[in-house]
């Protein structure tokens, strides 16, 4: 049982958590959500003694063993396997004096424990979770220096997975994972058999992994039964609740201090006027709810659409070395509202074709055929690495609008969702989540017709994730998105290409189906999959030929927008000339011309509306039918 009573923690003279309590059964599965810098990670250092509290105590069973992930990542010669079975350090050390001890007595000892923790299967639990994470066997063999900093974390992960320590403390651990590594860690911690505290940003994974919230807010926590939707569900009816009987103490209070303004000076009210007096003295103020703001993300739409399709492939090669592709017979084709995922386990290739598409890799063989005026722009988190460190936002915006004037260039910063103090922040001490909407901001400044996202989401908080969601959706070009947040694409995507087997090809399923396709599912889910495969593919099918037909309708409900809109712009200028009075006696000529214009533009406005309507409806009928 973990128990945290009374606990203050301040980092760098700033009070974080104040005189909060919580207790954690034994086996609770809990994820810890808030935004981002209110203290989850210094809790975290808190737990393990890292850092001492100002005041309480955070108290565990004598013996409780807490494993996370380590901060650095193996680099060592060492083969991966061996790195993982070395960090049970019970059994590593039982091996290592088995081989060494005579005494029998001791033999039977060092036996009868390592038949106790299982130890002569570690080897076989060990290869089973970094296959989970993405190492196949080949893999394992090979020494962690031959590895990136991304996967040398999954090792690090896969480490403390192995210890099953008593109190899991994972942070941010879907980071460094793609979807498929996602995946099969929420389905690991689902059967893990001891405490796990979670910090994620990951909707999905605190949905199904965790059976429990606690939120840190306004420097408290607070526990809350069932996943993170129920949480969310239940936090916004407190909310209301709260702010309903704010509202109605409110009036309570202004109704007894007009009853004793009114009636205090009077004898046969003074009685009745001091019980209100008490009554008020008494009445503890609830307190507003306040919602820290999240800053949205505009991402500015192309000035002009080209026609579709913008990108098409026909029989298409791509990689980094003449005659060794990475990927392959790549037919396809991208329509310019088209919201595509790509799925597929890290290696696959999936930024490879991104970078086909963004024009920085050329294609071996085939054909690539691109709209005319085509603009495609790219974010990928590595970038990251490319913003000047000395130089803040707006001097980065600044080298994109030389001539333009300041206020503008502020403007334009303050679509990246930065604010004022911010934007003058160098980008050395700006957060992971400020960087990651600094970068999409400059790579999507060009307002692209086709924006490519590769893992947008790590740094950003929930709301923040929401906030590029709502973004995403009204941005009117076309969107390619690389990302291990299922409820990113869910919310955003409307087909999922698979990146698998040395090419690119439509998945005809949805993203439970692709998730039941990466644990295996049972024999009857795979079934009912391949039952429904075809008549999948076959809505597909009927939907892009309905899109196809439905494309006139929809570019005469655009023009018509435009007709409406330019109507309305001249009867504003209409309108702003006729409010000058002195019109009417300098020129009254002129000012019935007006009228008479503005008379006629208005009558048809009103028929354009009605037009527009009428498209509306007919078009949305036909979707639905």
């Amino acid at each position: 049982m973990l128990t945290i009573t009374d606990l203050s923690l301040r980092i760098a003279g700033r009070l974080l958590i104040e005189h909060a309590s919580l207790t954690f059964p034994a086996g609770t599965k809990a994820g810890l959500v808030g935004r981002n810098g209110t203290g989850k990670t210094t809790l975290f250092r808190a737990i393990t003694g890292e850092i001492s509290p100002e005041t309480g105590s955070i108290s565990l069973p004598k013996g409780t063993r807490i494993g996370q992930v380590a901060q650095e990542a193996p680099g060592t010669e060492e083969p991966l396997i061996d790195i993982v079975l070395k960090a049970d350090t019970e059994r590593d050390r039982l091996m290592r004096e088995a081989d060494t001890a005579e005494d029998a007595h001791r033999i039977a000892e060092i036996q009868t424990r390592l038949a106790d923790i299982d130890a002569h299967s570690a080897e076989a639990r060990a290869a089973a979770i970094l296959s989970g994470l993405g190492f196949d066997a080949e893999a394992q063999k090979r020494p962690a220096s031959s590895f990136s900093g991304g996967w040398r974390m999954r090792v690090a992960l896969a480490a403390v997975l192995f210890a099953e320590p008593d109190l899991l403390l994972l942070d941010e651990p879907t980071n460094y994972l793609d979807l498929e590594g996602t995946l099969w860690l929420e389905s690991y911690l689902t059967r893990y058999p001891h405490t796990v505290l979670l910090i994620s940003h990951d909707r999905d994974l605190l949905n199904r992994a965790v059976n429990n919230i606690v939120h840190l807010e306004g420097k408290k926590l607070t526990f809350w039964r069932g996943g993170y939707d129920q949480f969310a569900r239940q936090y916004a009816e407190k909310a209301e609740l709260q702010e309903k009987l704010r509202t109605k103490q409110e009036a309570q209070r202004k109704h007894m201090e007009a009853f004793v303004e009114r009636f205090r000076a009077k004898a046969s009210k003074a009685r009745q006027a001091q019980s209100r007096l008490k009554a008020l003295a008494r009445l503890q103020p609830i307190a507003s709810v306040l919602h820290e703001s999240v800053m949205p993300f505009r991402f500015p739409n192309p000035a002009k659409q080209v026609a579709s399709p913008i990108v098409a492939i026909q029989g298409g090669a791509v990689g980094y070395r003449p005659g060794r592709p990475v990927l392959k017979n790549l037919t396809l084709r991208i329509d310019n509202d088209d919201r595509i995922a790509l799925l597929g386990a890290n290696g696959n290739g999936k930024s490879t074709f991104a970078k086909l598409i963004a024009g920085r890799l050329k294609l071996e063989a085939g054909t690539m055929t691109l709209a005319p005026g085509l603009k495609v722009s790219i974010f990928a988190q590595h970038q990251l690495d490319d913003l000047r460190p000395e130089e803040n936002a707006h001097q980065h915006v600044r080298r994109l609008m030389p001539d333009a004037p300041e206020a503008k260039v502020r403007a334009r910063v303050a679509q990246f969702g930065l604010s004022t103090e911010k934007m003058d922040t160098p980008a050395k001490d700006l957060s992971g989540g400020e960087k990651a909407r600094l970068l999409m901001g400059l790579s999507a400044f060009e307002a692209p017709h086709l924006f490519i996202l590769d893992e947008p989401t790590n740094h950003l908080d929930i709301d923040s994730r929401e906030a590029l969601i709502d973004a995403l959706n009204s941005f009117e070009g076309a969107v390619i998105l690389i990302s291990h947040d299922r409820h990113l694409i869910e919310a955003c995507a409307d087909r999922l290409w698979l990146v698998d087997k040395g090419t690119v090809q439509p998945f005809d399923g949805d993203m439970e189906d692709y998730r039941a396709l990466m644990t295996g599912g049972s024999s009857r889910a795979r079934e009912k999959r391949e039952a429904d495969k075809a008549s999948k593919a076959d809505r597909r099918r009927e939907a892009a030929r309905r899109r196809a037909a439905l494309e006139p309708l929809a570019k005469e409900i655009k023009a018509t927008e435009g007709l409406i809109e330019r109507l309305r712009k001249r009867l504003e200028a209409l309108e702003a000339q006729m409010a000058d009075p002195a019109l009417y006696q300098r020129d009254p000529g002129k000012a019935s011309a007006l009228a008479k214009e503005r008379a006629d533009l208005a009558q048809n406005m009103s028929r354009q509306e009605e037009k527009w309507l009428e498209l509306s409806s007919r078009y949305e009928e036909e979707i639905a039918d």
